[in-house]
């Protein structure tokens, strides 16, 4: 099964008007990276303090298609895709009952941290963008072949 994370809006995600504030999208998409990170084994105190190597988003793209209100129980599924030798997407699905509420996209880059220059995607990521992968296309199959039952 794809890698899923749960989250229930609470007010402080919310704007003015009551829905969740854009920005606060991405910080919920972010976590829920975080939290396959350590579903995989990755050591996230090692991954994001003084790390050799860094991940820094590059390109970050949302879709709002149905408002997000406080109390909401929001599903966050992930698909990772390498999508070159140093780089990586992200693409998550946000559903409220089963509906689907906001798409979001990250793109991320790996660097040396010291020389800042682009460097190959190292075996724990390559590990974690193929287990994720994997299980999330795994998914798909099983979800498009019920559909036609």
């Amino acid at each position: 099964m794809a890698f899923t994370y749960y989250y229930t809006v609470r007010f402080q995600d919310t704007d003015a008007a009551g829905v969740v504030y854009f920005a606060n999208v991405l910080r919920i998409c972010h976590e829920a990276y975080e939290a396959s990170l350590a579903a995989s084994s990755i050591n996230l105190k090692s991954f994001f303090t003084n790390p050799s190597l860094a991940f820094p988003i590059v390109h970050a793209n949302v879709d709002f298609l149905r408002p997000m209100s406080c109390g909401d129980n929001l599903v966050i599924s992930l698909l990772p895709e390498k999508i070159g030798l140093d780089k990586f997407e992200i693409t998550y699905e946000i559903t409220v009952d089963e509906v689907i509420v906001a798409k979001a996209i990250t793109r991320h880059v790996c660097i040396n941290v010291s020389s800042r220059i682009k460097q190959e995607l190292p075996h724990y990521m390559n590990n974690w963008l193929e287990r994720n992968r994997s299980d999330a296309e795994g998914a798909q199959r099983r979800r498009s072949r019920s559909e036609f039952m």
